[in-house]
Formats: structure tokens, C-alpha cells, sequence
């Protein structure tokens, strides 16, 4: 593997960097800090110096994902706007988009086992990004009848773990789960049929 080195003074991001490249070879615990510090082409004395281990240089990872995450969230909604549904429909699509894109981060966001607890700027970051969804999905409830309107953050988890599992299953390669339809159409067809259970979408659209 050839060193990535850096070249402007920003070891920190170098190291975060590396840590993304080894986190989509190897997975989030199939490298050493001593591996993302030759990756970087440093000593891994000088890892200390940002990181005090594996763990933290992954939760900047994660920190630096889900402020992306969050930026294409938002993206998304506005573009969706003004109608709720296509707003809704649209950051259901981002989830998709940003696991395909960001493959190292979503891993150091989702399957790394790093707590979004870990410290307050990662706890903000992620509430920051997922509280799109549930803007979405609290805008979108207020087109149900209030006496079968489920609450937001139930809405907007279902598609989340809908989204969620149409990555893990499909999105990425996953050996044993070749679907013949295409990720984004998988997701494009359950949330419409979730949302023509809840009557936002007419049976024959």
C-alpha cells in the first residue's frame, strides 16, 4: 500500500484520512494505529499527538461523517421543498447516496461501534443530521388524519431502518444478497408503499 503522506501541515486530517482508506480494506478494527500512521507516512509516535487510540481516531471519522451526512441531508430536503412528500422522499434517497459516496465514514458512523455518546461534538453532529429525517417526517404527518398520525421520530426510524437495511443488504456488495433490482428502486418502492399505508400516496400513483 503506498503512503499517503501530507504535504500542507495537516497531520490530524492525514490520520483521519488514512484511517478512512484502512476502514474500507480492512473494515473498522482490521488495522492498527501503527497501520494508519505508515498510511499517513509518519511515525506512529506522532499519532499520539491528535489520537489518544484506534477508537479516537475513528470517532473523528465518524465526527467528520456525520457532518457530511448532515450537509447532504439538508441538501436533499431543500431540493425535495416545498412539497413535503418529495422533500420526505428525497432525504429517504441521501441515505443511499452517502453510503455509496462515503463508504469509510458510514462504516466509522454505523458499524464501527463507536457511541455517538463518545463526546458532545459527535452527539451534535449525528442528532444535527438525523434530526433532518424526523423535520421531514414531521412535516410530511401533518398531511395524516391526527387520530392515525404516528409520532415523527417513529415515522422518520422507519425509514431510516428501511433506508438502513437496503444499504447494508444491497448497497454494498454484501456476498449473498444480490437483488435484481436496483438499491435506489428497492428504496424508492418500499417507502412508497409505506407511505400508501399511511395514505400519503394514492393507491394508484
Amino acid at each position: 500500500m503506498a503512503k499517503r503522506g501530507y504535504h500542507h501541515g495537516n497531520l490530524r486530517q492525514a490520520l483521519v484520512d488514512a484511517c478512512l482508506s484502512l476502514i474500507e480494506e480492512k473494515g473498522p478494527t482490521g488495522f492498527t494505529l501503527s497501520e494508519a500512521a505508515r498510511e499517513a507516512g509518519v511515525t506512529p509516535a506522532a499519532v499520539y499527538r491528535h489520537f489518544e487510540g484506534r477508537d479516537d481516531l475513528i470517532a473523528e471519522a465518524a465526527l467528520q461523517g456525520y457532518e457530511i451526512f448532515g450537509e447532504l441531508m439538508e441538501y436533499a430536503y431543500d431540493k425535495g421543498q416545498p412539497s413535503a412528500l418529495a422533500a420526505f422522499e428525497a432525504v429517504g434517497r441521501a441515505y443511499l447516496a452517502f453510503a455509496r459516496r462515503h463508504p469509510g465514514h458510514y462504516v466509522a458512523m454505523f458499524e464501527s461501534g463507536i457511541s455517538i455518546q463518545r463526546t458532545p461534538e459527535l452527539h451534535a453532529a449525528a442528532r444535527a443530521a438525523m434530526g433532518v429525517f424526523e423535520l421531514a417526517a414531521e412535516e410530511l404527518s401533518q398531511h395524516i388524519p391526527e387520530d392515525r398520525r404516528p409520532p415523527p421520530q417513529m415515522f422518520s426510524a422507519h425509514i431510516w431502518a428501511l433506508s438502513h437495511g437496503v444499504v447494508e443488504l444491497f448497497a454494498r456488495g454484501s456476498p449473498g444478497t444480490q437483488s435484481p433490482f436496483a438499491p435506489e428502486d428497492l428504496l424508492e418502492s418500499g417507502i412508497g408503499i409505506y407511505l400508501r399505508g399511511l395514505g400519503l400516496i394514492r393507491p394508484d400513483s
